[in-house]
Order: structure tokens, then C-alpha cells, then sequence
């Protein structure tokens, strides 16, 4: 538990304010001792340690560290393992000779001191990544001594001291790895909630500041014009090893409560605009980079479940943030949903401040280096990223995170119409605010409470998608990885297939059967076939992208969530006059033409794909076994 708080923002409050004489890390303590690989590499680049127990710990202490150079253990080393190495010195030479990557290993015979790469040492969303990550459950279960590599300046590259290092997020107790998971699902679910959370206020906004209703439906369109531009800015700042995840996360989100407290409170309409889109502002990093928290802890196999909760909590956010305030808006008044933003995300952030730690590891790393420099005088010991960053320049990540995604969706007609389609589909889901208040009050007499009721059912299409994507995983994809190696990338689009079909069939049952003369539980199921299906062909895409395109995974993605929330924000506009212009059922049926779009551009991307990919530059080629 103490490390728990440790590496949570507490945490390192407390071990700022004390000066780290509380809550200390491994290397900050008296007794703390380096594994002998450690040792022998730090005082004979080549040594060969011989294999020993799990956790032989033959290792200096951190005064002996700092003059390790004379040391009595260095010594004893160096003359057990001279001979060997005048026997092994031509094949070193010669292993080394032919050396191209930048990176060696310490060890001459790799199979004697051997450890396999680490999942954070490959390529993200990739087959070398699945391979890191099965070797790794094998080796944390031996807890391997890790075995330093040697620069060929010097340098000696920081990692993990055992396979079953507690410190790497991949080896977290499964009760860790769940509490991470639920604090980021909760706070993707409160920003999300908080958007349309509003909706149930319009009125009222209409009413204290004399403004139209299209002016008032400003306050549910700028939010999420915010969180639309946010990742584009905060997603490559979580990205930077020597800032991490926790920052990001702490700072946005504290600003997001503080910023909430005058949007419940402001007097006039400008104020309230502003404040609404700073809001969605600061609340956005979740939104793009909880994905990624979460692919720091899980292995390949098991982020795909792991990524439909966080996906699941920001279906189902902005459909259940009608029925939060639906009730106590008509009871009291129009500040009461926005009270209710507040209320909900304080614990939030109090829940993320006390007991969310740091998930990246290139970030632990850094901060492990900086620990071991301090503690052994010694300035060789530096982290991956820290070598990384020597040529990392302010330009190069901003044209990464703004230039490059575009790039990439001009040139790359996959990339596009994910993009295009995924901003329809996010348009069309926002346009239900719109349109629901146009057919239950009016058709089955329902009251702003009743309306959110209506909105669970997109939660109840969440559950369906959920158990029909769970079992395609679990059934199908998962054996089939296990018997035939990693599929190519186009397989990951087969649940797709019919789903696609679901949006159009959803949109034109809702359109011709909302009427009086109709039960209101029927244009319902035409909604929840809609939100199901939605979910399945998102939850393909969205595996499908990073498969494809894993170098930019992580821009694509924000890119993604600027483009669905810019045509979201447009759409909450336009959907009041298309309504106005063409009525229900004949605006509801054009949105419905739209999403054929999806039904075209699925099944040619299924069949056309590979060989889309391969005339890309930027996407990558099957891997198939």
C-alpha cells in the first residue's frame, strides 16, 4: 500500500515537501544493494556472470557503489571471470565488429545472461510486442536478473532489475492493474458525462440570459469543441518520458474542478461560453491518452478487453448525462446540472491525487536513472528515453502531433475514411440531443426525466456490443492467435461486416416508427441496434488503426478525437435546423444515407486493405505466420 501512495501525486507531494525522507524509493534506502549483473557490468564491461539463483544478490552497497571502480566484490569478479573471457575474447571481437545498432549487450553469451525484450522495448500494436509480452509472463514467474546494456559511448542503460520487477507496470497485482482501470474509466466517464449533462439546462440558459435556442445549445457544442482540441495538445505531452502520464492528468483535471465552480456560478452568457469550452478543454486528456495509460500495464492479449471498459465509459457518458440532471433541473433550476459536473468529478480528481500512480515506463525509468546517479556518483547511468531525447527537439513533436496525422489522412485513404466515417457516426450520436426532446415529449408525453431515462438505452446496446465483441475475442480471435500466429490486420474487421449494416438499420426504424400511433419502445430498439452495432464497427477501427499504423498510433488517435468532436460540435448546431427544415423522419432518414458511407467503406477496406497498406508509407506490412 505505501508504495501505492508513493507513486501516486500524494505521494510524491509528500516526497517533495520532506525532500524524499518519506516514501522512499528502493535506491534512496541505507540497505539498498544492486543485483550482481548490475555489478560485474558497472565494473568489467566484459564480464560474463555466470547464471545463478532467482535472486542472488552477490552486489554492492550504495557507498561501496560510488567507488566501485576499487571495490573488494568488483575484484572477486574480475579474477573469476578473466579466464573465460580471454577464451571468449575473438568471438566477442568479432560479435562486435558486426555490431549495427547503437545498443550492446554487456553479456558476450546472450543465452548465459540472456533476458528477452521487455514489452516497452518493442514497437507498440505489433507482432514483435505480442512476442515481448508472452516471453515476458514467462520470465516475471522465474524472476530473471536483468542483465544492463552498454552504450558504445559508456553509457550504462537503466531497466528493470528483475523480470518480476514490482515497479514495472507490467508485473502490477492484478488488484493494481483494476483500481488503474477503474480510476481512468471513471474520470473518461465524468468528462463525458459533463457534456451532455447540459443538455437538460438549455432551456433555462434560454430563459436567465434572453439568447436563442441555437445560442443556448452553444454550451453543449463548445465543450466538445474543447475536448476535441485538447489531445492535440496534451496527448504528446504525456507522451514525453521526463513529464508522464500523472501530471497531465493531475493538472488538467484539477483546473477541470475549478473551472466548473464559476460555469455553475456565471451571471452572463459570454462568461458561460468560455468557461463551458475550458471545461471540455481540460478534461480532455483522458479522452486520448486513457488508452494509453491503459496499454502501458496491459499485455497485447489482454488490452483489448481492458480497452472496452474505458471505450464503454465514454460511450455511455454523454447518454446518461441527461438522466443525471433530467430530474433536478425541472426541480430546481438550470445551474443544478452543472452543480452536479462539479460534484461529480471533485472525487474524481480525490480519488486520482490519493491513489493513482505513474504508468509509464519510460517515466519510471527516467526517474530510476536520476535515483542512480544520485546515489553512486556516477553519470553513465542513463535511461532509454534520456538517450532518446538528446535529439528530440520542441518542432519535431509538434509536427508530429499536428502535421503528421494530418499528413497521414490526406495520403492514406484508410486513414481518411476512418475519419470521415467516425465523425459521421460521433456526429449522428450527438444529434440525439436534439432530436429526442422533437419525439417523446411530443409523441408519448415524456418529461426531461424521462427523456434521460430513454438515453439508458444506449447503455444497453453498450452491454450487447460488449458481449458480442467479448465473445469474437474470446471465442475466435484468441484461440486463433494461439494456433496460427498474429493475423493480418483486415481480420481484426470481420465483426464489422455486419455490424456496419446496424447504424442505417437503427437510424430508419427510429425515423418512420416515431409516431403517436406507434409504441415509443419501438423507435427505442431502432436506437439501441444502432448504438450496438456502432460499438462493435468503432471497436474494430480502432484496433485496426493502431495495428496498421502503430508508429502513429498515438497521434492518429488524437487527430481521430479532433475530427469526430469538431463534426460533434458542428452537428449539435446543424441538427436544430435540419430537424426544423425536414421533420423527423426525413432528417432522421438523411442521417441514415450518411452512414451507408460505412457500409462501402468497411467492406472495401476489408478486401482492399492489404493492398492499401502496402502502397503506404506509413502503415506497416502483414504479419502472418
Amino acid at each position: 500500500m505505501s508504495d501505492l501512495i508513493r507513486d501516486a501525486p500524494l505521494g510524491q507531494l509528500i516526497r517533495f515537501v520532506t525532500r524524499n525522507k518519506y516514501l522512499q524509493y528502493p535506491e534512496e534506502k541505507p540497505d539498498f544493494k544492486l543485483p550482481e549483473s548490475w555489478v560485474a557490468v558497472i565494473n568489467n564491461p566484459d564480464a560474463i556472470i555466470e547464471e545463478s539463483s532467482p535472486h542472488d544478490n552477490t552486489v554492492l552497497t550504495g557507498t561501496a557503489l560510488a567507488s566501485s571502480a576499487s571495490s573488494t566484490v568488483a575484484a572477486e569478479e574480475d579474477s573469476k571471470l578473466k579466464a573465460e573471457n580471454e577464451k571468449n575474447e575473438k568471438n566477442e571481437k568479432s560479435e562486435k565488429n558486426n555490431e549495427n545498432d547503437d545498443i550492446e549487450r554487456a553479456d558476450p553469451q546472450p543465452m548465459r545472461l540472456h533476458r528477452s525484450r521487455s514489452p516497452q522495448e518493442t514497437q507498440a500494436y505489433t507482432v514483435d510486442r505480442l512476442e515481448a509480452d508472452e516471453e515476458h509472463d514467462v520470465e516475471k514467474v522465474k524472476s530473471i536478473p536483468v542483465v544492463p546494456k552498454r552504450t558504445k559511448d559508456g553509457s550504462i542503460l537503466v531497466d528493470w532489475y528483475f523480470s518480476d520487477d514490482n515497479e514495472n507496470p507490467h508485473n502490477w497485482t492484478n488488484n493494481r492493474r483494476l483500481g488503474v482501470s477503474l480510476i481512468i474509466c471513471l474520470y473518461t466517464f465524468v468528462v463525458y458525462t459533463s457534456s451532455a449533462i447540459y443538455t437538460s439546462s438549455t432551456e433555462g440558459v434560454m430563459r436567465a440570459f434572453g439568447v436563442s435556442q441555437l445560442k443556448a445549445t452553444l454550451g453543449l457544442s463548445l465543450y466538445v469543441l474543447g475536448y476535441g482540441i485538447g489531445p492535440l495538445i496534451f496527448s504528446p505531452l504525456s507522451e514525453i518520458p521526463r513529464i508522464g502520464r500523472n501530471p497531465v492528468y493531475i493538472v488538467t483535471m484539477f483546473l477541470f474542478v475549478i473551472i466548473s465552480i464559476p460555469t455553475a456560478l456565471v451571471n452572463n452568457y459570454p462568461g458561460l461560453m468560455v468557461l463551458r469550452f475550458l471545461q471540455g478543454f481540460f478534461g480532455s486528456p483522458c479522452l486520448a491518452s486513457g488508452g494509453a495509460s491503459l496499454g502501458d500495464i496491459y499485455s497485447l492479449m489482454a488490452l483489448p478487453y481492458a480497452m472496452m471498459a474505458w471505450v464503454s465509459a465514454a460511450y455511455c457518458g454523454p447518454a446518461l448525462g441527461p438522466l443525471i440532471s433530467g430530474f433536478a433541473v425541472p426541480a430546481k433550476n438550470w445551474r443544478w446540472s452543472l452543480y452536479e459536473s462539479i460534484w461529480a468529478s471533485a472525487p474524481i480528481f480525490i480519488l486520482m491525487f490519493l491513489l493513482l500512480p505513474e504508468t509509464s515506463g519510460a517515466n519510471i525509468l527516467l526517474r530510476r536513472a536520476e535515483r542512480l546517479r544520485k546515489l553512486t556518483g556516477n553519470q553513465r547511468f542513463m535511461s532509454q528515453s534520456e538517450i532518446d531525447q538528446r535529439h528530440m527537439k520542441v518542432s519535431a513533436i509538434a509536427v508530429d502531433a499536428l502535421i503528421k496525422p494530418m499528413e497521414i489522412t490526406i495520403k492514406d485513404p484508410a486513414v481518411l475514411f476512418v475519419q470521415v466515417y467516425t465523425a459521421i457516426i460521433y456526429g449522428i450520436y450527438y444529434s440525439f440531443f436534439e432530436v429526442f426532446p422533437r419525439v417523446y415529449p411530443v409523441y408519448y408525453n415524456m418529461n426531461l426525466g424521462q427523456i434521460g431515462l430513454v438515453f439508458l438505452c444506449v447503455l444497453v446496446s453498450c452491454m450487447i456490443g460488449v458481449g458480442l465483441y467479448v465473445s469474437y475475442l474470446y471465442f475466435y480471435m484468441d484461440p486463433r492467435i494461439a494456433k496460427r500466429g498474429w493475423p493480418i490486420q483486415e481480420s481484426r474487421l470481420v465483426p464489422a461486416l455486419p455490424a456496419a449494416l446496424g447504424p442505417t438499420i437503427g437510424l430508419f426504424l427510429f425515423a418512420w416508427t416515431a409516431r403517436a400511433s406507434i409504441h415509443w419502445i419501438v423507435p427505442t430498439i431502432g436506437i439501441t441496434i444502432y448504438g450496438a452495432t456502432v460499438f462493435i464497427v468503432m471497436q474494430c477501427i480502432f484496433v485496426y488503426i493502431p495495428l496498421s499504423y502503430p508508429m502513429y498510433a498515438a497521434s492518429l488517435f488524437a487527430a481521430n478525437d479532433f475530427f469526430r468532436s469538431a463534426l460533434a460540435c458542428g452537428s449539435v448546431l446543424f441538427a436544430q435546423p435540419l430537424f426544423d427544415n425536414l421533420g423527423v423522419a426525413k432528417g432522421t432518414s438523411l442521417l441514415g444515407g450518411l452512414s451507408v458511407i460505412g457500409i462501402i467503406g468497411i467492406w472495401l477496406l476489408y478486401f482492399y486493405g492489404g493492398k492499401l497498406r502496402s502502397l503506404s508509407k506509413f502503415a506497416i506490412s502483414d504479419h502472418v505466420e
